[in-house]
């Protein structure tokens, strides 16, 4: 719409989608889970790790350790508010490896849009091509959750959130690997060999690429959507189901941190962001996504067998509630063993 009719066209289609995404959460918003607002948690659950690390002492942060210290110092939280706030970065270590595959994932809304417009594009834009990540999101979430998974349960194979993870990792990584050698083939293709968008692909007074067609990056495309399925989605619900209910934002805040340092790690690549260099990020990135898969297998995989324990069941202990910044604790009367 932008190449044919105008910037204009473009925006206004935007607008429509965004009014029609409010008006459904308007009329639905009797019928979503929505809780009341619970106070500073995340400034609270931050200051309470800060305690930690300068006392180095998980239990620093707590009341009454404070008291037995002697400080005079007083404190928006209790003992179980420190206690959930544990369990929550138990939850979270996994995160630290993630910026490693962020790194990867940004890579479809960047580099490979530059790729694309290397090659012949044969009337599709370059930076069409990235649509399909979300349209294989679409196709391959089904396909999952209504074949995939239910056959594995029926043969008793239970794919399990740690080995999830590492399969999207791994699956990242084949992405890059794709691109490197994408990006191989480029640079053999004439007319500009390994320096694309050369004088020489000048047609009708526009440079064209290199004579290869732009579909046949659809594929990479297609494996960072599968792997931001098997690692970003179970991600946030491996970390989520764990977490305490006043926690939740918390852990998403943590999660959402993650992306932050995959892109300020990416910053690293651009000295080399460069023909025929280019190739050699790819292949640098799928090398460390498959070992950051590996590395998530190796700490992690014995919280598989841990995966019922650890999960957060709402009810099972004490929940809260934050008035005025003060945590007031409410003792639930539901049945522990019906649980």
């Amino acid at each position: 719409m932008e190449r044919d009719i105008g910037f204009w066209s473009a925006y206004v289609l935007a607008l429509c989608m965004f009014m029609v995404g409010t008006t459904i959460l308007v009329l639905g918003r009797k019928i979503y889970v929505d809780r009341p607002p619970s106070g500073t948690i995340v400034i609270d659950a931050f200051r309470v790790i800060g305690m930690m690390a300068r006392h180095r002492n998980m239990d620093a942060p707590k009341p009454s350790r404070i008291a037995e210290r002697g400080e005079n110092k007083t404190v928006r939280w209790d003992d179980q508010f420190v206690d959930e706030v544990k369990r929550t970065l138990q939850a979270c270590k996994v995160f630290m490896v993630y910026p490693v595959f962020w790194v990867c994932y940004c890579q479809f809304s960047t580099n490979f849009v530059s790729q694309a417009l290397q090659m012949r594009g044969h009337g599709i834009p370059n930076d069409l091509m990235q649509n399909f990540d979300p349209i294989a999101i679409i196709v391959f979430i089904p396909i999952l959750d209504y074949g995939v998974y239910p056959l594995l349960r029926k043969f008793h194979i239970r794919f399990k959130p740690i080995s999830r993870i590492v399969f999207g990792f791994w699956v990242m990584a084949l992405a890059m690997t794709y691109g490197a050698i994408l990006q191989h083939k480029i640079y053999q293709a004439p007319p500009c060999f390994q320096h694309p968008l050369c004088d020489a692909s000048i047609v009708d007074g526009k440079k064209q690429g290199n004579d290869i067609h732009i579909a046949i990056q659809a594929p990479a495309y297609v494996l960072i959507g599968t792997a931001e399925i098997f690692a970003s989605a179970t991600g946030y619900e491996y970390a989520y189901t764990k977490a305490p209910p006043r926690m939740k934002s918390f852990v998403q805040s943590l999660f959402l941190l993650t992306t932050a340092f995959g892109s300020a790690l990416s910053e690293a690549f651009v000295p080399a962001l460069f023909d025929p260099a280019i190739q050699w990020v790819y292949t640098g990135l799928a090398a460390g996504c498959f070992i950051a898969g590996c590395l998530v297998w190796l700490i992690f995989h014995k919280l598989n067998d841990q995966e019922d324990a650890l999960n957060y069941i709402e009810g099972d202990v004490t929940s809260y509630q934050n008035t005025d910044s003060e945590a007031k604790v409410v003792e639930t009367e539901t049945d522990t063993k019906t649980k």
